[in-house]
């Protein structure tokens, strides 16, 4: 093999960068030119004997070291040349471990702080455990120690714990108030200070000061809402309102408010009269009278649901004031709600133990029977069937098992329905079955 033929490889550029001892020369832009410019004239490569790069160059071609390579033209012409197989990986070394840290001295000043806090947290440890035993005025002392070492208010809020179930309320309330100034000062969590306000209203519940609880329980729930304290707000609220209306409780102005709304009612100043009668009512709310006196002034204004609630209540109160029963039919009857009014009829004719009343039912059950088969007088029969299959509470009652003997009798026994309507339950079913038109009474 000729000098010239050395640099025909075509794989001769990547196998010299590739061969350790050529590799930084592929680098060289100069060099690279050399190479090129032989590989296009072979001729050419008298011009570089002498050039230490390129004898580098020539002797990894050759497969020999530089310090063998000897004079141009004595080398081995058939000498291969081999490619350069990568160096070995190198084994990884693993890091060195990090160096820890090296703590900067302590100061005296936070160190006397950090002595002080552990100190603390003992002293709060053995509060604790009093506190659990119930021993309060051992637990009392350890918190109070623990404040004086290291200003944290969890120790007066658990100061004022002890102080509340010890009795001493006033007390509970003073460290309370103690532990929300000094969180204030120092950015406490909002948390311990919502909690130093529940507590506050928690004693005040407790000496029977419900606004000054339910302001504190309000402004704890400002800073943080918990459901106990909410729960607690709520209970209070409550029993406010039903101290304070049974503070306002009086006979003697219940009577003066019943007085003046009767003469009220007979001026005709419905709402003068409305207004009198709830004044009585809230005088004296177990008096059923002022509910019903307050139904036949509301009657009056056309108001009658709300009638008809007074009317219930005073039910409620007194299941045996008729007076009651029949303004609550009378309410319904100007709702135009029939079969309400035959239903509220039939429980007056319960509660009538007297029979005092008995006149009054009946006028106005057959005023409310009249006006109910008057509206489809003048229906034909398909047109009441249609009506009839409409009405639920109609359709339930023909449905019946007890009815339907009723009046299968009735068919072949009039006398019979007049016998079965004794009982006050049959005789609503059947004065709303005369109404709809299902029981027709010689018409």
């Amino acid at each position: 093999m000729g000098l010239d033929s050395l640099f025909s490889d075509p794989m001769l550029i990547p196998k010299l960068a590739a061969n350790p001892k050529t590799r930084d020369l592929m680098q060289d832009p100069e060099v690279l030119a050399k190479i090129q410019r032989i590989k296009q004239n072979p001729t050419d490569i008298q011009s570089v004997i002498g050039d230490p790069q390129m004898m580098t160059i020539l002797a990894a071609i050759l497969g020999v070291s530089d310090r063998d390579a000897g004079p141009p033209g004595t080398e081995r012409e058939d000498t291969p040349m081999y490619e350069a197989s990568p160096p070995p990986p190198r084994a990884k070394t693993p890091p060195p471990p990090p160096k820890e840290p090296t703590p900067e001295p302590e100061d005296e000043d936070a160190k006397s702080k950090r002595e002080a806090k552990e100190a603390a947290d003992k002293e709060k440890a053995l509060g604790n455990d009093a506190y659990k035993k119930r021993n309060f005025d051992a637990a009392i002392e350890h918190y109070n120690k623990a404040w004086e070492l290291h200003k944290d208010i969890t120790y007066l809020n658990n100061l004022a714990a002890a102080k509340f179930e010890a009795g001493d309320f006033e007390g509970c309330i003073k460290e309370c108030e103690k532990a929300v100034e000094e969180g204030r000062e120092i950015y406490a969590d909002f948390k311990l200070i919502a909690k130093a306000l529940g507590r506050i209203g928690t004693a005040y519940q407790k000496l029977d000061d419900l606004p000054k609880a339910i302001e504190y329980y309000q402004r704890s729930l400002t800073e943080h809402r918990t459901p106990d304290i909410l729960t607690k707000l709520r209970a209070a609220e409550k029993l406010k309102d039903k101290s304070e209306k049974e503070a306002y409780v009086s006979p003697e102005k219940a009577e003066e408010a019943r007085l003046d709304g009767n003469e009220k009612f007979k001026n005709a100043d419905w709402p003068g009269a409305v207004e009198a009668y709830s004044e009585m009512i809230k005088r004296a709310p177990a008096d059923a009278r002022g509910y019903t006196n307050r139904a036949a002034a509301l009657q009056k204004l056309m108001s009658f649901p709300s009638s008809i609630d007074d009317c219930r209540k005073a039910i409620e109160l007194d299941p045996s004031f008729m007076r009651a029963h029949i303004r609550l039919a009378q309410g319904y009857y100007g709702l135009k709600e029939y079969n309400k009014v035959l239903d509220a009829l039939a429980a007056a004719t319960e509660a009538d133990k007297e029979l005092k009343h008995t006149r009054e039912i009946e006028e106005l059950s057959q005023r409310t029977m009249n006006t109910m088969y008057s509206a489809h007088e003048n229906e034909t029969e398909d047109q009441a069937r249609e009506r009839i299959q409409r009405d639920p509470e109609i359709v339930s009652i023909i449905s019946d098992p007890i009815m339907q003997t009723i009046l299968n009798q009735a068919k072949s026994d009039p006398m019979a329905l007049q016998e079965h309507m004794r009982n006050p339950t049959v005789r609503t079913k059947i004065q709303k079955l005369i109404a709809a038109g299902v029981i027709r009474l010689g018409r």
